[in-house]
């Protein structure tokens, strides 16, 4: 694939879900039935290795074999899509990036190395490092809210302006004043925020677009919703709110009870029902029982749209 500019990395883009065997493997068949479906679904592009993807569980055999379905898919399609190498170790970040350079992913994801939180000058280091050997594949930063080292708008700018090859920023967004403070950043890079709060972004003229958990309740619809925002704004923000009320009133409580976000990410997936994902974590990670689903689909067509679900 064409490697990604800030300009084109846009769009509602669906993450990889690993779908686990009883026995604790990662089931290939059913991945590669979920990226066919993705594919079909025309997101504008399909990711690896998030933390929904469950890359701090993979040996690196099983991100060699998870990538090289999704580029050998994505490339036949002309699918965009990029591969997460994110790791603690950074070399093994490294080596990542060689191992997968001849399948021409459209954007590397990263973390910044997080067991010991990083200084301004070592996030630096690391980046400008890692952009070398990705060149010419640009990198997509991912900077969540339970990182060592959550940075301010400020320190992505200065990022920015000394790593060449990072077209795009995924991460938490905030307040009016956290908007206000990004509108530079946005200029020079493509800002990337949590699926649910997309229109908001939007709005702000802040947001690019998103790697997005309403995908994971189903992509086809959260590409109509993407849609929406290019051309009716305020009908995307009372989208949104439908969204919102439905995750505050069934999946917010599962969050409460300290299931993680990728066990909240493959319920949203098996109530949407549009891949044979499962809800099931890879070891030592708790799930979500597939008994609790037929629950949460109900309040699911209670809350979000009809043409939400026309979809599925």
């Amino acid at each position: 694939m064409e490697p990604l500019t800030k300009d084109t990395c846009r769009g509602n883009w669906g993450t990889l879900l690993l779908p686990i065997n009883p026995d604790d493997t990662i089931d290939f068949s059913r991945l590669s039935h979920e990226i066919d479906v993705l594919i079909a679904a025309h997101v504008d592009g399909i990711y690896s290795n998030g933390t929904a993807g469950e890359f701090h569980t993979q040996t690196e055999a099983e991100f060699d074999q998870i990538s090289q379905l999704l580029a050998e898919k994505c490339n036949v399609a002309g699918m965009p899509f990029q591969i997460g190498v994110s790791h603690s170790v950074p070399a093994i970040v490294l080596d990542r990036i060689r191992r997968t350079q001849t399948l021409k992913p459209s954007a590397y994801q990263v973390i910044l190395p997080d067991w010991v939180a990083v200084t301004n000058q070592e996030a630096r280091g690391f980046l400008n490092r890692i952009s070398e050997a990705a060149h010419p594949v640009p990198l997509v930063l991912y900077n969540p809210p339970h990182a060592k080292r959550v940075l301010p708008p400020a320190g992505y700018q200065e990022l920015v302006e000394t790593t060449p090859g990072l077209i795009s920023v995924k991460l938490l967004d905030g307040d009016e004043q956290w908007y206000e403070q990004m509108k530079p950043l946005a200029d020079r890079i493509a800002v990337f925020v949590p699926g649910h709060h997309l229109a908001t972004g939007v709005e702000k003229g802040v947001a690019a677009g998103a790697y997005s958990n309403v995908a994971c309740v189903h992509p086809k619809a959260a590409q109509q919703w993407w849609q929406m925002m290019q051309t009716d704004i305020n009908e995307a923000l009372q989208v949104q709110n439908t969204i919102q009320s439905f995750f505050d009133a069934y999946i917010l409580p599962y969050a409460k009870k300290n299931f993680s976000n990728p066990a909240l990410d493959k319920l949203l997936a098996a109530v949407g029902a549009w891949a044979p994902v499962g809800t099931r974590l890879r070891w030592p990670y708790q799930w979500i029982p597939e008994t609790d689903v037929a629950d949460v689909r109900k309040g699911a067509h209670q809350h979000l749209p009809g043409w939400f679900f026309d979809a599925i």
